[in-house]
């Protein structure tokens, strides 16, 4: 289902003339070999065009539509019409030159092979500048002479023959679909993707841009091992896929990847979308919702209006979205010279908006610091920050966002995560307060109800959880105020304890209450007084011997709850 999805975004995007048709591929080029009628070289001149990164503006080599590339080695293997100057001039850096000489030789072998017989000056003079060019003699050559070092570095070259590009040339470019479309072996068998006869490669096109992923191309189908074969079938003929197909899926797999602002990293996935039709409206309003980016002309409150109108099932007009339109999500991964397919999801747009506007509400609680809390941020709270790599766990980042948008219960892997990261730092921080609520309101536990999932502090509950978790937070805030500016609270030294073993610690929280106290003025006695009361009341001074994982999610919200009705009282007083 994967390749069938990539290979009809093929097909939209060649509709739309956002991607190279089959057999061709964008390449960056870096110098252009100007050849005259005869296939003299005359000048180098340079492709690069300016790119501002950052606040600096640098030279890059200019992406250009040329044939596709060939599927390198660690032998000699050439492509059509451009190269490195290893293989068009015969000369490279650090390069021996034996090596460069077999490379000269294997481009003039493959040009001809293309270009023999075609009725073309531009593919005369190709071939005319290698049956004619020495490379032991390219280094003294006046053209190359001033900018040989740049030249041979290692950038992309290409053609231009009488100021024309080959690859613009109508005869030129039927040769080398010719040339393509000619059978790669005897084996033709029917698609799995296509459903038709086709050719089938023994290795499909390199899939670039997956983080951590090896730098010049990992595959996404591949079979390299006897345990992976089967009836005497090698390598990808275990599960043939057309010579089309191949194409197609990493053609718009890798135009997908290619666009890093519509690429989004989770843990070491790597996560992109796209819409049936490749309409960029969908890709760029969805990476903005599932991620919490920015949209372009809408603010975060106009945004989270789109969401929630989409959610309903409404289209959005101003923007031209339709919620019924199919929309897919890929996560990959790296894994040696293969990818790894973290998640693959196939939905509506409307209904995964929906999915997430219903993530986003619960996760709504009082002293939020943003809009909303975007999955990395979620993710990144169960991350130790003393960590040198503060990355997630690969296998429970996966899980939670396939959770999330498929609208399925959060995996069990993510509570454990926050709640060690909550004992070890004895912290709970806003999003980790969500996280919890999210949760429990997903994953429904009688330990943890909803009475204790609201957004604020909830004074009618009687879970004793919950209430124990407030009234820690009382004793708590008692202390600070009996010793004002104090570096450590009881918090440092009996929370953990206190959330699992309450009838052997919070005799002693009562006790250190009762000395906190007497450092108090008369009237703030009396309120802090009137509220532990007021607690210790629903408790019947009866404290479980011990708590399970549930109930001490319990608690941390009734702590995290009672600490947010303080600093908001605090915050309305410094107003008045």
């Amino acid at each position: 289902m994967i390749l069938q999805a990539l290979t009809r975004c093929y097909k939209d995007l060649l509709q739309r003339g956002e991607i190279a048709a089959p057999g061709w591929s964008p390449a960056k080029i870096s110098f252009a070999l100007c050849l005259d009628a005869d296939g003299r070289l005359t000048q180098v001149i340079p492709t690069m065009q300016e790119t501002l990164i950052g606040k600096k503006t640098v030279l890059r080599p200019q992406s250009i539509t040329l044939p596709a590339a060939a599927k390198k080695t660690s032998g000699v293997s050439s492509n059509f019409l451009w190269e490195n100057s290893g293989y068009l001039l015969g000369i490279k850096q650090g390069e021996a030159a034996s090596r460069s000489q077999r490379c000269f030789d294997a481009a003039a072998d493959l040009h001809h092979t293309i270009l023999d017989g075609v009725d073309s000056p531009v593919a005369r003079a190709i071939l005319a500048f290698f049956d004619c060019w020495q490379p032991q003699d390219a280094a003294k050559h006046p053209a190359l002479s001033g900018q040989l070092d740049e030249i041979t570095a290692g950038g992309n070259l290409l053609f231009r023959v009488d100021g024309c590009y080959p690859q613009e040339d109508p005869a030129i470019r039927e040769a080398w679909n010719r040339y393509t479309n000619q059978d790669g072996s005897n084996t033709r068998m029917q698609c799995l993707v296509t459903g038709r006869m086709d050719t089938i490669p023994a290795i499909h096109p390199s899939v670039k841009g997956v983080k951590n992923a090896q730098s010049s191309g990992a595959a996404l189908v591949s079979f390299n091992a006897p345990a992976f074969c089967s009836y005497g079938h090698e390598q990808n003929f275990n599960a043939p896929v057309g010579s089309y197909a191949a194409f197609a899926y990493t053609a718009a797999l890798n135009h997908l990847l290619a666009d890093k602002n519509n690429v989004q990293q989770i843990g070491d996935t790597t996560v992109v979308c796209w819409a049936e039709g490749a309409e960029p409206v969908y890709q760029d309003l969805g990476m903005s919702l599932l991620f919490g980016g920015e949209y372009p002309g809408l603010s975060d409150n106009e945004l989270r209006a789109v969401l929630k109108r989409l959610a309903d099932g409404l289209p959005c007009e101003e923007l031209g979205v339709d919620p019924s339109r199919p929309f897919y999500i890929l996560g990959l991964a790296p894994n040696a010279a293969r990818l790894s397919v973290r998640f693959f999801l196939r939905d509506s747009f409307g209904r995964l908006m929906k999915n997430i506007n219903a993530h986003y509400e619960r996760l709504e609680i009082t002293g939020a610091q943003r809009e909303t809390l975007p999955l990395w941020a979620l993710l990144r709270e169960t991350v130790n920050p003393n960590a040198r790599e503060k990355v997630p766990s690969p296998a429970m980042a996966g899980a939670t966002a396939r959770a999330v948008f498929s609208g399925t219960p959060y995996p069990a892997s993510l509570l454990e995560a926050v709640m060690l990261r909550i004992r070890a730092e004895r912290s709970i921080t806003w999003g980790r307060a969500a996280i919890l609520k999210a949760y429990y309101l997903k994953n429904p536990h009688a330990d943890c109800p909803e009475e204790v999932l609201t957004v604020g502090l909830n004074e009618t509950s009687t879970n004793p959880a919950y209430t124990l978790g407030r009234l820690f937070a009382v004793y708590e805030a008692v202390q600070q105020a009996a010793n004002p500016g104090i570096n450590a609270t009881i918090k440092d030294k009996y929370f953990n304890s206190a959330a699992a073993m309450p009838a052997s610690i919070f005799p002693v929280l009562n006790n250190l209450y009762q000395k906190h106290l007497r450092k108090l003025n008369t009237g703030s006695r009396i309120v802090y007084d009137r509220q532990v009361s007021a607690l210790k009341g629903i408790l019947d001074d009866s404290y479980p011997a011990r708590m399970t994982l549930a109930q001490q999610g319990s608690f941390d919200l009734g702590y995290y709850h009672q600490k947010q009705k303080r600093y908001t009282k605090k915050e309305e007083n410094e107003n008045v």
